[in-house]
């Protein structure tokens, strides 16, 4: 779903000051208990929040993602604003590896009028969006496909990175959570992303704000291991002093194509 500014509001409550009754939030926001019911069942059904009697509190699966045809249509003008500002900085004439996630996908997108790019990718989905540009090389990583989302994981796929020293490792994630550490569900796909991350000369890392406080179980990187981040809002404490601190250049996207 695209939230509207009160859906945005009302997860960033629930996010700051943890589980709500629907009372509060009615009052909170100045609108009936009908709209807020209404706000938190939408936002429920696509998995951004958990229901319990009277109130509502952000997930609280470690375990398992949200669906990736979910994923694909959540955030989506925040992952393209995201996917124009990772584009801007990505020169003609560079290697990438690009791994599994539906913000990376959007990446591609963005890369289609690149010129002399050499993509190295775990996700079968933008092997297939980068072959349509004539001027890119793609080369596909070997492994175990993960029919949910098309992500290639698995021992063959970390061997197959080792292989590469490239310019820029970009990255998605699941979830940052306020002690600095990237989180994700798949201890598969988190090995292949930690390959990533070694071999890559920079590291890029693409997320939306609603990725920021939100756990999962498998460590993946720590954010004094990035270079960039891209997202598109500004994030909020505590996240913005550990990038500070780490002196990882923060990319706030404009969601204004102009």
């Amino acid at each position: 779903m695209n939230l509207n500014p009160r859906h945005t509001a009302l997860l960033d409550e629930v996010r700051a000051h943890g589980p709500q009754t629907i009372e509060a939030l009615s009052e909170r926001f100045g609108v009936t208990l009908q709209t807020v019911r209404r706000d938190v069942q939408r936002l429920a059904e696509a998995g951004l929040l958990a229901r319990f009697h009277g109130g509502v509190r952000l997930p609280s699966s470690t375990t398992e993602n949200i669906a990736y045809r979910q994923r694909q249509a959540m955030q989506a003008e925040a992952k393209l604003a995201i996917a124009r500002a990772v584009a801007a900085r990505v020169p003609n004439g560079c290697s990438l590896i690009l791994n599994i996630g539906t913000t990376i996908e959007a990446v591609a997108r963005g890369l289609l009028r690149h010129r002399g790019l050499r993509v190295i990718t775990n996700n079968l989905h933008i092997a297939s969006l980068l072959s349509a540009n004539p001027d890119c090389e793609v080369i596909v990583a070997g492994g175990q496909v993960r029919g949910a989302d098309q992500g290639i994981v698995g021992e063959a796929t970390v061997d197959f990175m080792r292989q590469f020293k490239v310019d820029i490792g970009l990255i998605g994630i699941s979830g940052i959570e306020a002690d600095g550490t990237l989180r994700d569900y798949d201890y598969r796909e988190v090995k292949v992303a930690r390959t990533i991350v070694a071999q890559s000369r920079e590291v890029w890392l693409a997320a939306d704000h609603t990725k920021f406080n939100r756990p999962a179980m498998v460590e993946l990187a720590r954010l004094d291991e990035l270079d960039l981040l891209f997202t598109d809002r500004a994030p909020p404490a505590p996240f913005d002093q550990l990038l500070a601190q780490s002196h990882v250049e923060c990319v706030v996207a404009d969601s204004d194509p102009a």
